[in-house]
């Protein structure tokens, strides 16, 4: 999924904390969410593996499955 800076209306590209606007130089921090219902997912972190826990009834999500989003609220 593509993803547009909403400031400068440019495509954000992938990196590895999050998505990053190379026009104005802002960075997104990424939500995860689950790909049922689109809810942010609950990360799970022990033993340097990462899990990802859908709150809303959908219980353990695999990574494979998992949606990121930028997070447009945090710069």
């Amino acid at each position: 999924m593509n993803f547009s800076c909403p400031t400068c209306q440019q495509p954000l590209t992938l990196s590895g904390t999050g998505f990053d606007c190379p026009n104005c130089e802002r960075h997104f921090d990424r939500i995860a969410l689950c790909p049922d219902c689109h809810q942010p997912l609950q990360v799970l972190k022990a033993c340097g593996a990462v899990d990802y826990f859908c709150q809303h009834g959908d219980g353990l999500i695999s990574k494979k499955r998992v949606e990121f989003t930028p997070d447009f609220i945090a710069d």
